[in-house]
């Protein structure tokens, strides 16, 4: 301190025209003495006066001190009321940041709440998640106690243990905590306490050989030279802490050099610092009987050199107050807060084992709460000696991490951080492992989760596609189908002036050919990807064509029956044989059947939908028919005008004519309605693209039914049997069959 002020005073750019003077009084870490020292410097009287000013050289500018938080605060109380600032070099406790209480206190050390929130920063970092906390037993050791745990707690850290040094004890609880410490899971603990007070617990895990744990220290002891003797190696190697940042102040070196008992004006500083820097003893008049009792301690002959291992100096030595901001000479921006904090700088520090065997500690980081690029803490952990001896961060869990695939399961009466890792639930995953790992979700729709629930694998697409077997074989009948009509309506047109296909009405059977075919073809609708577009005509298109089937069939059964009454002598029927007749069944059959799905379209229209419960693992893209009624009120009403073409034809198989079609009408309507009542439970059993494959199927089968039962005879007598298909044998026919 006195270098720095005469360091400011010979430089006229700081303070310009202004000289600093200072006196010194110890405290003696008294209270007491720090109350009745603090009215000394008010008054300037060596009584205690209140409210009066009695200096007679220069009034009082400030105070630098006191070290301690307790006398500091003390200190602080009375110096607020004045308003005369205060700067403390080792006063961290977070109360004398409450402006309310104390509106003038400054310090140059970090506040507490700073390095409880870095240990807690530097406990996550490591991924250290079961934590022992070791403070002491006094009021300060308390307040860090609920601090360092709370910030702990909020990393996601969880608390093995909580011990205090009881400093009122003789072995300081020490054969107790390291009990605990010992038997704890816990491999690392957070000491919040002064060298001097953990000194007996080291002894006592020292005595008991209580290795492996990993200390992490509070900046009150982590450069202790107290604890680095060799004799604690085993125990305190691999320590990790914050320190207060610290260095060489430039020029210091120089000037201490220059310190001599005998020449410096500050005799009384030096003389006892002489003393204890070479353990040695000023001998004089007033206590020469001393050094005669105790020969041991050698006299101090100014003579002895001072060497730069010596010299650690602080580079907190700070002469502004408020609204200060300025940079040092090794580039460290210093100002305060509102709260008269300085920006929070520590030096992370590592235990090795040096060369000479004890203990040294080694910057391994740093923690900087104004750091610009907002990486507040910084750890080179290639540096790091653990305790161990290798690089390898230690663990210290309640609970080992669960993997992939698993989740976190709370055992009832436990911390947070001891678990039970347990398999993810069916459909859902976990991919990441450690602490992050809190719960399993489920995948996107669009996805499954593998057999080890450790990712998401992509659903198979499924749906009645040209490229597979299925998909193939069906476009392949139906085309083929398709030709069958195609081939028999040649036929007809080559023979059309024969009887057989004059009587069985030209005009129809060529209109049932053509839906026929239209019929076989519409089943490609249902293969190959559900686009939109697909989904809204392809249910539409089938009820529409098999409609005009049906009222096909329906008509010739109609004017088969109309025929055969007409031939009676005096029957009004003979002029509803005409062609126009069957536009009478047709028309408003279709219509019927067109003005259902018009509404269908109109109000509740079918749409794409991809299918994801039905087969785990698969999304079967299909058409969802919008309602439910429309489609069956559409595959009824082709089943009403099936069955009524039946009974028609039913009732009129039996009629007299050589050429009668009822009978294969009758068979052909059998097996149309046997194909779609078996296909209204198939469908409902079936999943996926085998519900498309079963209509497909029912469009095929009944298409085919008509096909061979209605037009199948009649070719066969054309090509196969042409002298049946002649004028006089249509005749004679008719006429045995009137005898009959």
């Amino acid at each position: 301190m006195i270098f720095a002020t005469e360091e400011i005073n010979s430089n006229p750019d700081l303070l310009p025209n202004i000289s600093l003077g200072f006196q010194i009084f110890d405290s003696c870490a008294s209270i007491r003495r720090i109350v009745k020292g603090t009215f000394w410097l008010l008054s300037g009287e060596q009584g205690s006066i209140p409210n009066y000013r009695c200096h007679k050289g220069s009034t009082l500018a400030g105070v630098i001190g006191d070290s301690g938080s307790t006398r500091s605060i003390q200190l602080a109380h009375m110096l607020g009321l004045y308003r005369f600032p205060q700067i403390s070099y080792f006063s961290t406790h977070p109360l004398l940041s409450d402006r309310n209480l104390f509106p003038s206190f400054f310090r140059t050390i970090p506040s507490d709440v700073f390095q409880s929130q870095g240990l807690a920063q530097l406990v996550s970092h490591f991924g250290w998640t079961w934590i022992g906390l070791l403070a002491t037993d006094n009021d300060i050791g308390q307040f860090w106690i609920q601090v360092v745990q709370q910030e702990i707690v909020k990393v996601g850290a969880c608390v093995a243990f909580v011990e205090n040094i009881m400093t009122s004890q003789s072995d300081s609880n020490a054969p107790h905590i390291v009990r605990i410490i010992r038997e704890s899971t816990a491999n690392v603990v957070v000491v919040l306490s002064s060298d001097v007070t953990f000194l007996p617990v080291v002894e006592e895990l020292v005595r008991q050989n209580v290795t492996g744990k990993i200390w992490v220290a509070s900046e009150s002891w982590s450069n202790s030279a107290l604890l680095s003797k060799k004799k604690f190696n085993r125990v305190l190697v691999g320590t990790i802490g914050f320190a207060i940042h610290s260095g060489q102040m430039p020029g210091f070196f120089e000037y201490f050099q220059t310190l001599h008992s005998s020449k410096s004006p500050n005799y009384i500083f030096i003389r006892e610092f002489w003393e204890q820097t070479f353990s040695c003893k000023w001998w004089d008049q007033n206590n020469l009987d001393d050094w005669i009792g105790n020969i041991t301690i050698p006299q101090c002959t100014g003579r002895e050199k001072l060497d730069s291992d010596m010299i650690e100096a602080d580079l907190r030595l700070l002469h502004y107050i408020k609204g200060v901001n300025f940079e040092t000479k090794d580039r460290t921006q210093m100002f305060f807060d509102a709260k008269g904090n300085p920006p929070a700088l520590y030096d992370i520090v590592n235990w090795h084992l040096s060369a000479t065997g004890s203990l040294e500690q080694v910057k391994v980081g740093s923690y900087l709460s104004s750091a610009p690029d907002g990486k507040i803490l910084r750890v080179d952990s290639a540096a790091i000696v653990w305790a161990s001896g290798g690089t390898q961060v230690p663990l210290s869990l309640c609970s080992p991490s669960c993997t992939s695939g698993f989740r976190k399961m709370a055992i009832p009466g436990k911390a947070a951080c001891c678990f039970e890792c347990v398999p993810c639930p069916q459909g859902e995953i976990s991919n990441q492992t450690g602490k992050k790992v809190t719960d399993c979700h489920r995948c996107s729709w669009d996805m499954w989760p593998s057999l080890q629930h450790d990712r998401c694998l992509p659903k198979t697409i499924q749906f009645l596609s040209y490229q597979e077997p299925l998909g193939i074989s069906i476009a392949a009948i139906s085309l083929s189908s398709s030709m069958i009509p195609i081939v028999i309506l040649g036929v007809f047109i080559c023979h059309r002036t024969t009887p057989i296909v004059r009587a069985n009405n030209w005009f129809l059977s060529c209109l049932l050919l053509v839906s026929l075919c239209l019929g076989f073809l519409c089943s490609l609708a249902f293969i190959g990807y559900p686009q939109p577009e697909k989904c809204l005509l392809r249910q539409v298109a089938f009820g529409i064509v098999f409609a005009l089937c049906v009222s096909c069939v329906l008509a010739k059964t109609i004017i088969v029956v109309i025929a055969f009454k007409a031939t009676k002598p005096g029957s009004t029927l003979r002029k509803w044989t005409r062609t126009k007749v069957s536009y009478f069944v047709i028309i408003p059959s279709v219509f019927i059947q067109l003005c259902m799905c018009v509404t269908w379209l109109s109000l509740s229209p079918p749409f794409q939908e991809p299918d994801i419960q039905s087969q785990p693992g698969v999304i079967i893209f299909g058409c969802n028919e919008g309602s439910s009624i429309a489609f069956w009120c559409m595959l009824g009403y082709l089943g009403l005008l099936a069955t009524i073409s039946f009974i028609v034809a039913f009732l009129a198989r039996r009629l007299p004519d050589s050429f009668n079609e009822a009978k294969f009408i009758t068979f052909s309507m059998l097996a149309f309605l046997s194909v779609w009542v078996s296909y209204i439970p198939a469908s409902l059993s079936a999943r996926g693209k085998y519900t498309v494959a079963m209509e497909v199927f029912a469009i095929l089968s009944s298409s085919w039914a008509l096909v061979v039962c209605i037009f199948l005879p009649k070719c066969y007598i054309i090509i196969f049997r042409p002298q049946v298909n002649t004028k006089n044998h249509l005749l004679r026919n008719h006429a045995s069959k009137g005898k009959d």
